[in-house]
């Protein structure tokens, strides 16, 4: 047998620790608490991360580059020079465009940027766009529709 080996009786209980009962009780006077402070006193110290009144980490991290944005809105995006070589009076949908070939894949709901120009009136239906597109669109002598 080793001292490792050696473990309490099954069921028994350790007496719980007085502290501040005297020099001779092992934990007199301060309780093991050392001197003075904020951590010597009664009650529970600062709550868990607190900092000192510094901004604590779990607030400085969000702040940071590359930090992921939650429940960001993608969109498939165009702009208004791929809608350039379309007919005039057409009715401009993310279905049509995706027939047209002029978008691919479907990211998400349709919106127009604004980089290019435009000549002929179109009619663009989307969930978004840019203030640059929207003028651009309607200075050709189209009309701009949000969907919701």
């Amino acid at each position: 047998m080793r001292i490792n080996d050696a473990r309490p009786q099954a069921g028994s209980r350790r007496r719980r620790r007085r502290v501040g009962r005297g020099i001779s009780a092992g934990q007199g006077a301060s309780c093991g608490f050392g001197m003075r402070g904020q951590k010597s006193r009664s009650g529970s110290g600062t709550r868990p991360g607190f900092e000192g009144g510094q901004l604590p980490l779990y607030r400085r991290i969000p702040k940071l580059k590359h930090f992921p944005i939650i429940n960001q809105k993608v969109y498939t995006i165009v702009n208004v020079s791929d809608l350039a070589d379309l007919d005039a009076n057409t009715e401009v949908t993310l279905a049509s465009l995706m027939e047209a070939g002029i978008v691919t894949t479907n990211d998400g709901p349709l919106k127009i940027l604004g980089d290019g120009e435009l000549s002929n009136p179109l009619t663009v239906k989307a969930a978004a766009f840019t203030q640059s597109a929207r003028q651009k669109i309607e200075a050709a002598g189209g009309t701009c529709e949000v969907l919701s």
